[in-house]
């Protein structure tokens, strides 16, 4: 058993412990960002190379115990699927798995991920700034949706992303106009899936890594492989619930719809997003999908706020586009139902310059709900 060594969430002191973890058996490391609790001095099983604490966007903050292993599988399949090791430019916290995962790809490629100012908020310019000043043959980056939106709103943005070998996309749903946007600019985007649990993304558009296996049952994401974590630590019975084996392999059950079509994985949303209005189920992130393509509309979140007649009313909570105005409820609800049927169509419209977020690039459901209730009261 090893103890767990806490080290402040910024890249360079990060990044050197990390190396002596994953490199020289050295002791595991936990992230704390600024300001944050950190994880309860703990023996850990020996192979466990990070302690990373999710967000808690989808409930209580949790700390996952990755191995060795499982960073290792991960690195080198993301290697072999982007076309072979590189350098990587990090601009993801590094308490959070995805800019782990950039630090780790860059030990096992032996080379030095281009660190952005970790204080300094992103944009374009920076961006532009830092893939100029990179090198070596290959090049890659790691973005969550909101940031390759900037990006792209930018030619100098845009350019710069063109010129890297793959971008990287995930940590929340990326809008399938974002998607076309980025390929018109010459980007090759590579959409990601995957959690904490696994050692960040899993799944690259669609289609799982080289040793990780993915199954639907009863409408849920189940998946295997090496890049899976050891459970979580101090709660045994949540490993015990989450984790499972099934025909001799380990299984992390997820709470993520989804389905499969001819191989490739198609998420649908969270199990607990789902809005139930009328007695019919609809899938929030097959609405926003359909909204984003709405002239005008930046980002969309869809929530259920509480109705005395259809038990919970779908509400479209949009962010315009810059200098942009979003369509009237009426033009909303016209286009929603054409596409997805009446039920679907949003019986509420509320207007956002931003919406709140928990963790890179994740929306705050509850909070954009909470926001969404309040209001829809107060117009009732």
């Amino acid at each position: 058993m090893k103890v767990l060594r806490r080290v402040n969430a910024r890249p360079e002191p990060v990044l050197t412990a990390l190396r002596e973890a994953l490199l020289d058996d050295g002791a595991p490391v936990a992230p704390v960002p600024p300001g944050a609790a950190p994880p309860p001095e703990a023996h850990v099983p020996e192979d466990v190379v990070l302690a990373v604490t999710t967000s808690g966007s989808t409930g209580r903050p949790r700390t996952v115990l990755l191995g060795r292993e499982a960073l290792l599988a991960s690195a080198r399949a993301t290697e072999e699927r982007l076309g072979g090791p590189g350098r990587w430019l990090l601009c993801l916290p590094v308490h959070h798995v995805a800019g782990l995962q950039v630090l780790a790809r860059s030990l096992l490629a032996g080379t030095e991920p281009f660190l952005m100012d970790p204080g300094a908020s992103f944009t374009a310019e920076a961006l532009a700034a830092a893939v100029e000043a990179m090198d070596g043959p290959r090049r890659y980056a790691s973005l969550v949706p909101t940031q390759l939106y900037r990006a792209l709103a930018s030619p100098a943005g845009a350019a710069a992303l063109a010129r890297l070998d793959a971008v990287l996309v995930g940590g929340a749903a990326t809008e399938p106009a974002l998607l076309a946007r980025a390929q018109e600019a010459g980007v090759r985007v590579v959409r990601t899936y995957g959690m904490t649990e696994t050692a960040g993304g899993c799944v690259y558009d669609g289609v799982p890594l080289a040793g990780v296996e993915v199954a639907v049952v009863d409408g849920l994401v189940e998946i295997a492989g090496p890049v899976l974590a050891h459970g979580y630590l101090g709660e045994p019975d949540l490993t015990a619930e989450r984790f499972r084996e099934r025909q001799g392999r380990r299984w992390l059950r997820t709470s993520d719809l989804a389905e499969l079509r001819d191989g490739v994985l198609i998420v649908l949303g969270r199990a607990d997003d789902v809005v139930t209005t009328g007695g019919v189920k609809v899938a929030p992130a097959a609405v926003e999908a359909v909204l984003a393509e709405l002239p005008g509309v930046a980002r969309a979140c869809v929530v259920g706020v509480p109705d005395a007649e259809w038990g919970q009313a779908v509400t479209a909570v949009l962010v315009p586009a810059e200098g942009a105005t979003v369509p009237p409820l009426e033009r909303v609800r016209d286009h929603v139902a054409r596409s997805l049927g009446g039920p679907a169509a949003p019986r509420h419209l509320l207007v956002l310059p931003e919406l709140p977020a928990r963790g890179p690039g994740k929306t705050d459901r509850r909070a954009v709900q909470q926001i969404a209730a309040e209001a829809v009261s107060r117009r009732r």
